[in-house]
C-alpha cells in the first residue's frame, strides 16, 4: 500500500520530512514533456524533479534514495504505479499526490492552466 496526500497537505508534508531530518523532500513529476511545458507547479520547500514515467526503470540511479519523494502526474495513476515501483525498488519515503495537478491547480494554485 503506497501512502498518498493531497496537494493542499503538500506543504505540511514537506515540513514534516524536514523536521523528521530527512532533508528537501522531492516531487518527482512524472508526465510526459509536453504535459510539462504546458504547465507546472513551482517548488516551494522541495526538489521538483521531472521524469516521464517510462524513463524512471534506466533512470533510476538519478533519484535520491536518501530523500522523501512524492510523485505527481496529471490525475494521480500514472505516479501511483511509480511511487509503488519506486517501493518495489527499495524506496523508504515515497508518497503519491493524489488527484495530480490537475486537483492541484484547485487546492495549491488556481492560476495553473488546466489540461
Amino acid at each position: 500500500m503506497i501512502d498518498a496526500i493531497r496537494p493542499a497537505q503538500i506543504e505540511a508534508w514537506t515540513q514534516q520530512c524536514q523536521a523528521a531530518g530527512h532533508g528537501q523532500p522531492v516531487v518527482l513529476d512524472v508526465r510526459e514533456p509536453w504535459e510539462v511545458q504546458l504547465v507546472s507547479v513551482k517548488p516551494t520547500g522541495f526538489q521538483l524533479i521531472a521524469m516521464p514515467m517510462s524513463t524512471i526503470p534506466a533512470r533510476l540511479a538519478e533519484l535520491p534514495r536518501d530523500q522523501p519523494i512524492a510523485c505527481l502526474c496529471h490525475h494521480g495513476g500514472r505516479s501511483a504505479q511509480v511511487a509503488h515501483f519506486l517501493k518495489n525498488q527499495g524506496f523508504e519515503h515515497v508518497i503519491n499526490i493524489s488527484g495530480g495537478i490537475h486537483l492541484w491547480a484547485d487546492e495549491v494554485d488556481p492560476t495553473l492552466p488546466r489540461y
